[in-house]
């Protein structure tokens, strides 16, 4: 059983699953390879001269690997509540975890299928998006939502601040107490 199970392994959902992982929460990614990041070229992230979008992807999901989220290569193809947790049921078999993080981008149908409500987008091209609180919480009591899936910019610096944001009330909820994470230079 899994405490956080992120949809989508992109900007969003790799820096979520750094956060969770990082703080000890046992989280899987499962990413079906097809996010459009991988088609990116991107200059305009801070911190970053330029990347292409295939490696900062790759070096998104590495450093959520390292610090123990599990990484597997699936399509979601259902969310199911099966009493205190979710079972997320994927072409490559099941997985339970307790929190669910949506970071699917521009795909909805996984989230309908779960009963999430969706509105209309707000950035160009893009449709539909989940309902969120300023927390990223969905209509769905344990499912999140996180980057441009939850309506914010589908620039990978804002969708990655939205996934860390999401990662670190989800944490904050298991805690029971408002969780922060400062890694600072050792003298």
């Amino acid at each position: 059983m899994f405490e956080v199970a992120i949809i989508g392994a992109g900007p969003a959902g790799a820096s979520c699953a750094i956060i969770t992982a990082k703080a000890g929460k046992k989280t899987v990614m499962i990413d079906n390879d097809k996010g459009v990041t991988k088609r990116a070229w991107v200059e305009n992230h801070y911190g970053v001269e330029k990347i292409s979008g295939p490696d900062l992807v790759e070096v998104g999901q590495r450093q959520a690997t390292n610090f123990g989220a599990e990484l597997v290569h699936a399509t979601a193809t259902n969310i199911v509540k099966s009493g205190d947790h979710f079972t997320i049921e994927t072409d490559n078999g099941t997985y339970e975890a307790k929190h669910v993080v949506l970071s699917t981008g521009f795909l909805t149908d996984l989230a309908e299928k779960a009963g999430v409500q969706t509105t209309d987008g707000t950035e160009p091209r893009v449709k539909t998006i989940a309902a969120v609180d300023a927390l990223g919480k969905t209509s769905v009591d344990g499912i999140w939502a996180a980057g441009t899936f939850a309506g914010v910019s589908v620039h990978t610096i804002v969708t990655a601040g939205d996934g860390a944001k999401v990662a670190f009330n989800i944490v904050s909820e298991i805690n029971g107490d408002r969780y922060v994470d400062h890694d600072v230079l050792k003298a």
